[in-house]
């Protein structure tokens, strides 16, 4: 009996290390949401293989498995986001976004906004020098996304000069933004707090 297909086009998310001749990761699809993928490594190099790279925007074609992942069958590269890989604090905020997405079952209905999240985010990760604002920002729209009231019921627990704080964050260009990192990862830290007190997403 042959395997289900499906082609999709999808980020990676998570990539593990290796086990035996596969190479695991997960990618996140508009249609799918979040796929456990198995792409196999060839013992050589092929011009023929595509080898899945972290964050990349993905054109999939995938064979049914066992236990909801699929099997890589072919694969197209999109986009390469190489400038994250560039600087670590780039690399560290934009693999916080993509773990939290990776952890997190995303409603069927909010599954395109989070894949134009995706496209956004990883966008701007890769040029800018500000990740800490790209992540603060990323985080807050995954969990608006997700359908929590972030600005009706977080926003007003805040004290004055952190709410002016967060709405230039989120609302000015980050070449614009005149926020200290040390005031951006104490919000984002606040932020955090809120989601594990008040929601079901999983930050950590």
């Amino acid at each position: 009996m042959p395997r289900p297909t499906l082609q999709t086009e999808a980020f990676i998310l998570q990539r593990d290390h290796p086990k035996e001749a596969f190479q695991p990761a997960a990618a996140f699809s508009a249609e799918h949401g979040t796929l456990r993928i198995l792409q196999r490594v060839p013992r050589k190099a092929t011009p023929q293989h595509t080898p899945i790279d972290l964050f990349d925007r993905t054109g999939l074609i995938l064979e049914g498995g066992n236990a909801g992942t699929w099997f890589v069958k072919e694969v197209r590269l999109a986009e390469r986001f190489a400038g994250i890989g560039q600087n670590y604090r780039r690399l560290q905020h934009a693999s916080g976004l993509t773990s939290l997405i990776a952890r997190n079952s995303v409603h069927e209905e909010s599954r395109e906004s989070v894949f134009h999240l995706l496209q956004t985010a990883l966008s701007a990760f890769s040029t800018t020098d500000r990740p800490d604002i790209v992540g603060f920002k990323s985080l807050f729209c995954f969990a608006r996304d997700e359908g929590y009231p972030l600005r009706e019921h977080w926003f007003p627990t805040l004290l004055r000069n952190d709410r002016a704080a967060v709405a230039d964050l989120l609302n000015l260009p980050t070449s614009e933004q005149t926020s200290q990192p040390e005031d951006v990862a104490r919000l984002h830290r606040k932020l955090e707090d809120y989601l594990r007190g008040h929601t079901d997403i999983l930050v950590d």
